[in-house]
C-alpha cells in the first residue's frame, strides 16, 4: 500500500508478487484461474487508470499536453527533490510550468496546477480502493481453503 502514496513504489505489483510468494511458500491450491484473471485485470486497470485519472485532473482544469507531461514528471521526481511535500508540489509545479511555457496566464497556470493535484488525489483514492479489493479477494480465496 506504500506505493499508493509514494508513486515510485509499485504497490499493485508488490501486492501481486506477495500472492505469488504466498503460493510458493504455502500453496497455490486456493488460487484458481479466476483469481489470477481478476488480479491481473485489477493491476492493468490500476496502471491505465492511474495515468488517465491524473491526466483527467489536468485536462478538466484546462491544461495542455505539456502540462500533463510535466505534471507526470513532477509526480515522479517531486518526492526526491522536495521530500516532505514533493508528492503534492511536484505535479502542481510541473503543470504550472507547463502552462506558463504554453503562454497561459499565471492564474490559469495556477488553476491547472490545482487540477493536477485533484487528479493525483483522485487517483490515489482509486488506487487505495482497488488495492484493498485485491487484498480482500486474496483473503476470500485463501479462506475458502482454510
Amino acid at each position: 500500500m506504500a506505493g499508493t502514496v509514494y508513486p515510485i513504489l509499485p504497490g499493485a505489483i508488490a501486492i501481486f508478487f506477495a500472492f505469488l510468494v504466498y503460493g510458493w511458500f504455502f500453496s497455490f491450491d486456493p488460487f484458481g484461474v479466476w483469481f489470477w484473471i481478476f488480479q491481473i485485470l485489477i493491476v492493468v486497470v490500476l496502471f491505465v487508470a492511474d495515468y488517465v485519472v491524473s491526466a483527467w485532473g489536468v485536462k478538466k482544469f484546462g491544461g495542455s499536453k505539456l502540462s500533463t507531461t510535466l505534471s507526470t514528471i513532477g509526480v515522479i521526481i517531486g518526492p526526491f527533490v522536495i521530500p516532505a511535500f514533493g508528492l503534492v508540489l511536484g505535479p502542481f509545479i510541473g503543470a504550472f510550468i507547463g502552462e506558463l511555457i504554453g503562454g497561459s496566464s499565471p492564474s490559469k497556470a495556477t488553476k491547472v496546477g490545482f487540477g493536477s493535484v485533484v487528479g493525483l488525489f483522485t487517483s490515489t483514492v482509486m488506487k487505495i480502493i482497488l488495492q484493498i479489493v485485491m487484498i480482500v479477494l486474496f483473503i476470500i480465496w485463501v479462506a475458502r481453503f482454510a
